[in-house]
């Protein structure tokens, strides 16, 4: 079976999301399950850097002049880059300039993306053609219209991992982007009088997926659908929504093999973690005591996240004895009261404001507790890093973080299913009452220990997705 990927960030190449974490795992471990699968990526300049060798497949004429089609090898897995300098080489991040500012022809660069998807599908390359194109997200949203004006010839699969994000465009864009006219319409890829990559995504797909169970079900309900949600329980009558679960890089997050950390560990023995809390406590400023637990969030700084609440908690996991350590950019608002809370409570609190990966490593490795308190996440990652390295999740009951974590609630303790701490509603009392909950645990380290063994033994390996996929497409076909 032959897939190709279509995506618009790579990890470790260029990340701006979980979105590149997947579209550097999941296709190399569907090639392990005995796929040919590929990545049809834009050239931006990162993704240059980290594959330089190159051969031209294909010169092709599109609405946006005429492109090269470039292909190389990335750890193995077969990649295939749209060579359109005019386009990709820029500065700043692959939607926007240094100044945060999005690009003006987003729509031109993104299309071009779903365009060459569907050169794909009609056979591009003479050597190697999909029977799968497998779009993720609304950058290449319009990879599945594309495919489907060319008489379907492959099955195209749309892939939501966030659906707040649509990629809206004026409507008059549509000549431009060779959409045909009947496309523009409610029952096609028309959003409110906007063209929606991500709604082209959503209707032209033969299935959609999305990266967890509850996830899946949450989006058809108008709280999580963004006005997508009758579409959506459309499709999920149809049977063709689903749910499926993303996964953990073992090769990359795995305590026992960790360079990037201080000292390595694993679940069989656990002494190591505290030479990484030592370290994490002195980098961020914090009092050096194993005997305090140091919560930490590894994030986006964002509303979405939920890290108002973790604001408006502080205080009371300050009082009950508690540290915080920061790692995250985002909303400005955040980022000033997170850097005032740390100069209001020296040896308490530790803020970094942006994002580096290795030092994720350093704090999700070197923390007791990561805090992910959600108003929505369609699968979070930090949560099944934290698991892997013992570092107990304290998670909202939403989306993903509901699927994978366990509460430490007395049934969950006593039969040993428990793996962190789960909190229902969307207040910072709720977030308080866990935080209590999680230090009441950490006075009792015997039973602590317990729940930390049982995490890092939960398989969220990446096998168990590709198969998963591996068996939808098959059904497909």
């Amino acid at each position: 079976m032959q897939v190709l990927h279509v995506c618009s960030e790579l990890f470790p190449l260029l990340k701006t999301g979980g979105l590149a974490d997947v579209a550097g795992a999941l296709p190399a471990a569907q090639i392990a399950e005995g796929a040919d699968a590929r990545i049809l990526i834009p050239g931006f300049p990162d993704i240059y850097k980290g594959i330089p060798e190159t051969e031209l497949v294909r010169t092709v004429d599109t609405f946006a002049g005429t492109v090269g089609v470039r292909y190389g090898h990335y750890k193995g897995v077969g990649v295939y880059i749209i060579d359109a300098p005019w386009l990709y080489d820029r500065p700043g991040s692959p939607y926007h300039d240094q100044f945060l500012n999005a690009y003006v022809d987003n729509h031109i660069r993104f299309a071009l993306l779903g365009w060459i998807a569907a050169e794909m599908a009609s056979g591009l390359d003479s050597y190697w053609r999909p029977d799968v194109v497998h779009a993720h997200d609304w950058h290449a949203g319009l990879a599945c219209p594309y495919i489907a004006a060319r008489g379907h010839p492959a099955k195209t699969v749309f892939t939501i991992h966030n659906l707040a994000f649509q990629g809206l465009y004026y409507g008059h864009h549509l000549h431009e982007l060779y959409l045909p006219d009947a496309y523009f319409q409610m029952h096609g890829l028309e959003f409110h009088g906007q063209i929606s990559f991500l709604k082209a995504g959503l209707f032209y797909a033969d299935h959609i997926t999305t990266v967890s169970p509850t996830y899946a079900r949450e989006i058809t309900e108008p709280a999580f659908g963004y006005g997508m949600e009758s579409l959506l329980q459309q499709r999920e009558r149809e049977g063709r929504l689903t749910g499926i679960l993303n996964g953990v890089d073992d090769a990359i997050w795995n305590p026992h093999d960790d360079i990037l950390l201080s000292a390595r560990y694993s679940a069989e023995d656990l002494k190591a973690k505290v030479i990484n809390k030592s370290y994490l406590q002195r980098v961020m400023g914090l009092d050096v005591d194993e005997s305090v637990p140091v919560f930490s969030v590894v994030s986006r700084l964002t509303n979405q996240k939920g890290l108002d609440l973790v604001l408006d908690a502080l205080p009371q996991l300050l009082e009950l004895g508690g540290q915080l350590a920061i790692l995250g950019a985002g909303d400005a608002n955040l980022q000033q009261a997170f850097l005032a809370a740390a100069a209001q409570y020296p040896g308490q609190v530790g803020v970094q404001i942006g994002y580096h990966e290795a030092f994720s490593h350093r704090i999700i490795g070197g923390a007791d507790v990561i805090m992910v308190p959600s108003r929505f996440e369609p699968c979070g990652l930090t949560q099944l890093y934290g698991l892997k390295y013992g570092t107990l999740p304290l998670v909202r009951r939403t989306g993903g973080l509901a699927d994978t974590v366990v509460d430490c609630a007395l049934e969950n303790l006593a039969d040993g299913t428990a793996s962190g701490f789960v909190f229902e509603d969307s207040t910072a009392s709720a977030l308080g009452n866990a935080i209590r909950r999680a230090m009441v645990l950490w006075s009792r380290p015997k039973h602590w220990r317990h729940v930390q063994r049982h995490a890092m033994s939960v398989d969220f390996g990446w096998q168990r997705a590709a198969e998963a996929y591996l068996s939808l497409y098959q059904r497909l076909l």
